[in-house]
């Protein structure tokens, strides 16, 4: 990418440096053990400026463009599981963008930047079990009562969730017919009477990454809690879920390195037949063609974050990297898994590890579906619509 210079190299190289010396080799156990210690892991990351790289120098981050979030994004991806890089995604670029762009001065100063020095953990709390894509769909209400909002609800699928100590969260603050204008976000902190957060979700994959159900009864916070305007919500999340797509899609291309190296290297080894399983061509022709799939979607992902650097609206492109770098996790770690046999099929394999974390990727921060309606709509190619 034109734009990296020696600075987003070091960036790289100290969030590489990170993940190899202090979550690699612990991995294995936080899988085992079905979470990883995010207060440990994010002081660490802070301590080193890592989770402040967009966010404004006031509050302890470094003031750098979103080109540096996407080389971060890159490096932690070098994590040899998937749950670990999307918690700290929800950290950096889902739980604290629009705090930092609209929130007081005060809420910033009480939520943000401890964020970014890694002594607090962050949620995004806006799905909920009947709304995950349908975000205009959701029912939590926070009513104004004085200066409290009384907040009454349950949010679904919450990475960070039993670890976390403050959930930027969607909630109905006004007349339910207007679905898009009746919404705002709010800062919950999650040590307040009425929550219960205990219930963590046995998923497929992102095993070491606590996934909670949050259950809000008469929760109340202050109403100086609120993000930015009441009713603005569903529009500051719209701009946040800009941020978090990009990221996932930059978080995950590391991760599909590795399964290809790492097959490459499997199938020279394996002989069946009389010769290497790399030696048969549709082997090596199909390795080839995914690997040009691979560049051409981190093609894609800089050439948004360009966009975004150019002030433009990224919408179209951050949707068109979602969907193909989701889609190309699946089909790159199925057909690895395949080539190594019997082998790619047990657990500890990184074809089997990353079939398992990456499948989250085509469902979670807007399934395949809405990136391909948003598309649709920005091609105006939807029934009925004009360009």
């Amino acid at each position: 990418m034109s734009f990296f210079t020696h600075e987003h190299h070091e960036i790289r190289r100290t969030a590489e440096r990170f993940v190899e010396q202090h979550i690699n080799p612990h991995v294995e156990q936080w899988e085992r053990e079905g979470l990883f210690p995010a207060h440990e892991v994010f002081k660490g990351l802070g301590d080193l400026g890592m989770l402040g790289i967009t966010k404004p120098e006031e509050y302890g981050g470094l003031g750098l463009d979103y080109s540096y979030q996407v080389a971060f994004a890159e490096a932690i991806g070098t994590c040899t599981c998937g749950g670990i890089p999307m918690a700290i995604g929800v950290q950096t670029d889902m739980a604290t963008p629009a705090l930092a762009r609209f929130g007081s001065d005060e809420l910033k100063k009480e939520y943000l930047a401890p964020a970014i020095a890694g002594d607090l953990v962050a949620c995004i709390a806006v799905s909920e079990p009947g709304a995950g894509s349908d975000v205009a769909g959701i029912k939590t209400t926070a009513k104004r009562v004085g200066d409290d909002y009384v907040i009454n609800g349950q949010k679904m699928w919450i990475t960070n969730g039993t670890q976390g100590d403050w959930a930027c969260l969607l909630a109905n603050t006004g007349d339910e017919a207007d679905r898009h204008g009746n919404k705002s976000l709010i800062v919950v902190p999650l040590d307040a009477a009425g929550i219960q957060r205990e219930t963590k979700l046995d998923k497929l994959g992102q095993r070491s990454s606590d996934t909670a159900i949050i259950f809000l009864d008469n929760v109340k916070v202050p109403a100086r809690n609120l993000i930015g305007q009441e009713g603005k919500g569903f529009s500051y999340q719209m701009q946040q879920f800009q941020e978090e797509r990009l990221f996932l899609s930059a978080s995950i291309l590391k991760a599909m390195d590795r399964v290809f190296d790492d097959t490459v290297e499997y199938t020279r080894q394996r002989n069946i037949f009389g010769k290497s399983v790399l030696d048969n061509q549709y082997v090596h022709f199909t390795l080839a063609e995914l690997k040009t799939e691979l560049e051409a979607a981190r093609a894609l992902i800089y050439r948004a974050t360009e966009d975004m650097l150019e002030g433009r609206d990224v919408t179209l492109a951050a949707s068109m990297a979602k969907l193909k770098t989701a889609r190309l996790s699946r089909q790159l770690t199925d057909v690895c898994m395949q080539f190594w046999g019997g082998q790619g099929y047990m657990w500890e394999s990184s074809p089997a590890q990353f079939y398992r974390d990456l499948r989250l990727h085509s469902i979670g921060g807007g399934a395949d579906e809405v990136m391909m309606q948003i598309i649709s709509k920005h091609l105006g190619i939807l029934p009925g619509k004009k360009k």
